[in-house]
C-alpha cells in the first residue's frame, strides 16, 4: 500500500514538472465613454495617457460622441490616429447635409454659395430620415467609411478587435437600446441622434435616438460585458446657474444636460476609477479646429492629473507596472487617406442609365479607390442623378483570417487586413428625390430685404431633362425657368426664360440723377452648353425685350427718351473658377469672359428717333467684358488678390440700356452690366470703353472673421484710342466681415475720387 501511495506521488510530481499551472489570468479591462457632443474630443486625450501608460483595454462601451471615438478605437484606430483623423475633418460639412460639391460642376457650387437651405423632397412618399433639422447624411457617410470592413451586420463582442457596445434609445417606448450587434455605422449614428437637431434612426418598429436620455455612462453594460475593472470618464463643467441659462440654443443644451443624469450617480458608483473633463469654454457644438485642440488637450491634462492611480491600477490588473502593450501603431491603415484596390464594382437600386452615367464620368472600373473617391461617388448620385440618399461601401473580397488576441488587442488586424485581395465597391442608391427645394435670403441697406426660392425638377423621359425655375422677391423681382437636355453627347443644350421688374436709381458723380423701372423679359437657347467642375462655356443666342414702366429725373437731369424695344444677340461666355472658398478665397484663381454681338433683327442694330431718323449706321454692337482675380497667401492668414476688368462696347450705336455701369462690390449685382469699384456703391453710368485694376489685401482672424482692404484704379474713354487721355478713377475700401451660417455678415466704407463722398454699406447673406 505504501508502494503504491509513494508511486502515485511520483506520477503527480512529474506531471506538475510536465505540465505547470498556467499563470493567473489577469481582469478584464472596460473602458467606458460618456456622451457630450463635440466635448467628447476629450475622450481622445484621455485614451493617449492610457495607451501611455500601458493600460489594456479589452472593452469599450460608450454613448453619443463615446460611441463614435469608442467605436472607432474598437475596430482598430488608436488614440493618436484618433487625432488625426478628428483634425482632418472639416466638421462644418460633417455635421450638415450640404453636399461636398469641391469637385462637382461649377454650376453647383454656385448654387450651394447662393442658398442658405437647401433639402430634396420625395412626394408621395414618407421620407425615412425626416424629423431632425440635420438628416446626418454625411455624418453617416463618414462612419461608414471609416468602418470600411466593418459595415456588415456583426456581432460586436466577437467580430471586433475589442468588445464594444454602445447606447439608444428608443422613443417609441422611452426604452434602452443596447447594440451588441447589427451595422456598427448604423449603431453609432443611432446613438449620437441628438433630438430634433438629428433625424433618429429607425430600425423596424424602432426609432432610435440619443443614448444619453436614458444612459449616457454605460458602466452597467461594460460590467455586463464582463468587465472587472471599469475605466469611465465624463464631460461636465461647473453646475449652470438661471443666468447662465439664455438664448435658444442654452436652453435645449440645458434640458439635453437635466436628461442625461439618468443612472449617472448609479454607473460612477460602478467605476474604478473615474475621470472628468471639465470642457470650460466650450460646448456640444464647439467643432472649431481651436476647439479640437483645446478638448483633447484638456482629456490629456485630466488623465494625468490622474497619472499615479492609472500606474497603480495596474496591480489590480494584474500585471506588473512596466507592462506595456505591443502595439502601439495604429491597428489598421487610415482609411481617409490609405488607396484600395478595386476587384470589381456593384450597383444597387439604380437603373442602367444611371450606372452608365457613373461608369463615364468616373470611368469606371478603376483600379483604385479611396476616400475621396468614394465622396465624390455618392456626391454625384445625390446631386446629378437626384437619389435621396446614396451610399458607398468597400468589402474586402477575402474574409479576415482569425486573429491572434494578446493582451486583450487583435495584434494581427493590419496584417490581415493587408492580406485582403481587394475591395468589392457598392454603390446603393436610396429613393430618388421627386425636387430639390432651395431657398435663400438676404439684407442690404441698399435693398433691404430678400428672398430667393429655387425648384429643380427632374423629368421622366427617355432622354433625361431637368428643369429648374428660381423666384426672386424684393425690390427687385425675378422669375426664372431653365430647361436643360442631358444627351449622351458632350454639350447639354440649356433653354432658359427670365422675367425681371427693377427698380433702379442711377447716379451721376454720387448725386441721384434718374429712377428707372422697367421689365425685362429674356429667352436664351444655348444648344453649346459644357459644365464641368472648373469651366462653365455656352455659346448660342438670346433674345431680349424691355419695356419702360416709369422714368423720374431730377431737374438738374439731362433729357433722356426711353422706348420699349427688344434685341437679338449672339453670345459665347466662359466662366472659370478654382477658388477654394466662393467669398474669401484663399487659393485658386477666377474667370470671366464674355462677347456679344447685338442686333434688333439678327443682323444689324437700328438706331431711328422718335420721327423715324435714322441716328446711326446699320451694324450691330459688339461687347467684350472680362476679369480675373488669383489669390496668393502670405503665410496661412494673409491674402492678396490683384484683379483685372473691363467693358469695351464698339459700334455706331450703343443703346444706353447696355451702356456700362459702376457700383457696389459685386459683378451683375443690380444690373447685367454692373462692374464693382472700390468706394462707389450706388450704379454710376460710364463711357463705352472701361477698364480697371484692383488689388485686395485679406486677414482672416480666428476661424471666420476677415478683415478686407482694396485699392482700385480705372480708365475710360469713349474710344479705346483715348482710353488714357482722361484723369483715373481713384477708390479705397476698407471692410469687416463675419463669415456666419447664413452668409457673409459685414460692413464697408470706402471712398473714391469720382463721387468724393464717404460710401457705407451693411449685407447679411449669401448673394443673389
Amino acid at each position: 500500500m505504501k508502494k503504491a501511495i509513494v508511486i502515485l506521488a511520483a506520477l503527480l510530481l512529474c506531471a506538475h514538472q510536465a505540465f505547470p499551472q498556467q499563470p493567473h489570468p489577469r481582469k478584464k479591462v472596460g473602458v467606458v465613454l460618456s456622451g457630450g457632443g463635440a466635448k467628447g474630443m476629450a475622450h481622445i486625450g484621455v485614451l493617449k495617457v492610457l495607451e501611455q501608460a500601458g493600460i489594456p483595454i479589452d472593452i469599450v462601451t460608450g454613448t453619443s460622441i463615446g460611441s463614435i471615438v469608442g467605436g472607432l478605437y474598437a475596430i482598430g484606430y488608436n488614440a493618436h490616429s484618433l487625432d488625426s483623423m478628428v483634425r482632418a475633418q472639416d466638421w462644418t460639412y460633417v455635421i450638415t447635409d450640404k453636399e461636398d460639391l469641391r469637385r462637382q460642376s461649377l454650376s453647383d457650387r454656385r448654387k450651394q454659395n447662393t442658398y442658405l437651405f437647401s433639402t430634396g423632397l420625395t412626394i408621395g412618399k414618407r421620407d425615412p430620415n425626416a424629423g431632425g433639422i440635420i438628416k446626418g447624411k454625411n455624418l453617416a457617410e463618414l462612419f461608414g467609411q471609416l468602418c470600411t470592413g466593418f459595415t456588415d451586420s456583426l456581432d460586436f463582442t466577437r467580430d471586433l478587435p475589442i468588445p464594444f457596445a454602445c447606447v439608444a434609445t428608443n422613443i417609441m417606448d422611452n426604452s434602452e437600446v443596447v447594440f451588441h450587434s447589427g451595422r456598427l455605422p448604423q449603431a453609432i449614428r443611432a446613438s449620437m441622434a441628438i433630438p430634433a437637431a438629428f433625424s433618429p434612426v429607425r430600425i423596424g418598429d424602432m426609432v432610435l435616438v440619443d443614448g444619453g436620455l436614458k444612459n449616457n455612462f454605460p458602466v452597467d453594460v461594460a460590467r455586463e460585458m464582463g468587465a472587472d475593472i471599469v475605466i469611465g470618464i465624463t464631460l461636465s463643467g461647473k453646475p449652470k446657474t438661471a443666468e447662465d441659462i439664455g438664448g435658444t440654443m442654452r436652453i435645449v443644451g440645458q434640458i439635453i444636460d437635466v436628461n442625461c443624469v439618468n443612472k449617472y450617480a448609479e454607473n460612477k458608483a460602478l467605476t474604478d476609477l473615474h475621470m472628468n473633463v471639465d470642457p470650460h469654454g466650450y460646448s456640444t457644438a464647439s467643432f472649431t479646429s481651436d476647439a479640437i485642440d483645446s478638448l483633447i488637450r484638456y482629456g490629456e491634462e485630466e488623465a494625468m492629473r490622474h497619472w499615479d492611480e492609472i500606474i497603480a491600477l495596474k496591480q489590480r490588473i494584474g500585471i506588473d507596472s512596466t507592462f506595456h502593450p505591443t502595439i502601439l501603431h495604429p491597428l489598421r491603415p487610415n482609411v481617409m487617406t490609405e488607396k484600395h484596390r478595386v476587384i470589381d464594382f456593384t450597383f444597387e437600386n439604380m437603373t442602367p442609365q444611371d450606372e452608365r452615367f457613373l461608369r463615364q464620368k468616373f470611368h469606371l472600373p478603376t483600379s483604385h479607390i479611396d476616400a475621396a473617391l468614394m465622396q465624390e461617388l455618392t456626391t454625384s448620385m445625390r446631386v446629378d442623378l437626384f437619389y435621396q440618399t446614396a451610399e458607398c461601401r468597400l468589402v474586402p473580397v477575402k474574409q479576415p483570417k482569425s486573429a491572434v488576441r494578446t493582451h486583450g488587442i487583435f495584434d494581427e488586424v493590419e496584417k490581415k487586413w493587408n492580406e485582403a485581395d481587394g475591395v468589392l465597391v457598392i454603390l446603393s442608391a436610396g429613393e430618388r428625390k421627386s425636387v430639390q427645394l432651395h431657398a435663400g435670403v438676404r439684407y442690404d441697406t441698399e435693398e433691404y430685404a430678400a428672398l430667393q426660392l429655387g425648384l429643380d425638377i427632374p423629368l421622366k423621359t427617355a432622354m433625361p431633362v431637368n428643369t429648374e425655375f428660381t423666384l426672386r422677391l424684393g425690390k427687385r423681382l425675378m422669375a426664372r425657368g431653365e430647361l436643360t437636355i442631358h444627351p449622351r453627347s458632350f454639350t447639354r443644350p440649356t433653354l432658359t426664360y427670365t422675367f425681371r421688374r427693377n427698380d433702379i436709381d442711377v447716379y451721376v458723380k454720387g448725386d441721384r440723377d434718374w429712377n428707372i423701372r422697367y421689365n425685362q423679359s429674356q429667352c436664351e437657347f444655348m444648344p453649346v452648353s459644357f459644365n464641368l467642375r472648373h469651366f462653365d462655356l455656352k455659346m448660342g443666342l438670346r433674345w431680349d425685350f424691355f419695356r419702360y414702366r416709369n422714368m423720374l429725373g431730377s431737374p438738374s437731369s439731362a433729357p433722356v427718351t426711353l422706348k420699349n424695344e427688344h434685341f437679338f444677340s449672339y453670345r459665347a461666355r466662359l466662366n472659370y473658377n478654382s477658388e477654394d472658398n466662393w467669398y474669401f478665397p484663399q487659393r485658386g484663381a477666377r474667370f470671366n469672359a464674355e462677347y456679344a454681338y447685338v442686333t434688333n433683327d439678327f443682323a444689324k442694330l437700328d438706331n431711328r428717333a422718335a420721327d423715324g431718323t435714322e441716328l446711326g449706321k446699320k451694324t450691330g454692337m459688339s461687347e467684350v467684358s472680362a476679369d480675373w482675380r488669383k489669390s496668393f497667401t502670405i503665410g496661412s492668414r494673409f491674402t492678396l488678390q490683384p484683379m483685372v476688368y473691363g467693358r469695351l462696347l464698339f459700334g455706331s450705336v450703343v443703346p444706353a440700356v447696355f451702356g456700362n455701369t459702376l457700383g457696389g462690390d459685386w459683378f451683375s449685382h443690380y444690373a447685367e452690366q454692373q462692374m464693382p469699384f472700390a468706394g462707389i456703391g450706388n450704379m454710376e453710368y460710364v463711357d463705352h470703353q472701361f477698364v480697371a485694376a484692383r488689388l485686395q489685401a485679406q486677414q482672416r482672424i480666428g476661424g471666420n472673421s476677415y478683415v478686407l482692404f482694396r485699392v482700385a484704379g480705372a480708365q475710360q474713354a469713349r474710344k479705346l484710342r483715348q482710353l488714357l487721355d482722361r484723369s483715373t478713377f481713384l477708390g479705397v475700401q476698407a471692410a469687416y466681415f463675419y463669415n456666419t451660417m447664413f452668409g457673409p455678415l459685414g460692413a464697408t466704407l470706402g471712398y473714391n475720387n469720382h463721387t468724393k463722398e464717404p460710401y457705407i454699406f451693411l449685407n447679411l447673406g449669401y448673394v443673389f
